[in-house]
């Protein structure tokens, strides 16, 4: 067995809502490791449920602005910036601005859809 892994092609996650997920390690593309890295770019105007996610996610914004609502509080992001939601934490992530997002996302334990809990 190897010690590392290069991905070139990231696993395209299939989505209905005009956002782009590219999932470079996790269960959907290569099930390493419990933990997962996507490539994410949001249109303008997306928006997902409520969730409550049975995983810590690290959100770090490349360009544009991202919204979270965590109990009752909207927090902005901005290209540099950063955030943790910790697991079992009610959220929502949107892109509510004229121009698209673009952020890594990084999930641990990895993301699935089983540990998502959306509303």
């Amino acid at each position: 067995m190897s010690k590392y892994e290069i991905q070139k092609n990231p696993f395209i996650v299939p989505t209905n809502d005009g956002k782009l997920i590219e999932e470079y390690f996790g269960k959907a593309s290569k099930n390493v490791g419990d933990f997962s890295v996507a490539h994410m770019v949001a249109p303008p105007g997306w928006s997902e449920p409520f969730q409550t996610p049975m995983f810590d996610e690290i959100t770090f914004i490349i360009n544009g602005r991202k919204q979270f609502e965590i109990d009752n509080e909207k927090i902005i992001l901005g290209k540099g910036e950063s955030i943790c939601v910790r697991k079992d934490t009610r959220v929502k992530y949107s892109n509510p601005f004229k121009v698209e997002v673009e952020y890594i996302s990084f999930c641990v334990p990895a993301f699935t859809i089983d540990r998502l809990k959306r509303e």
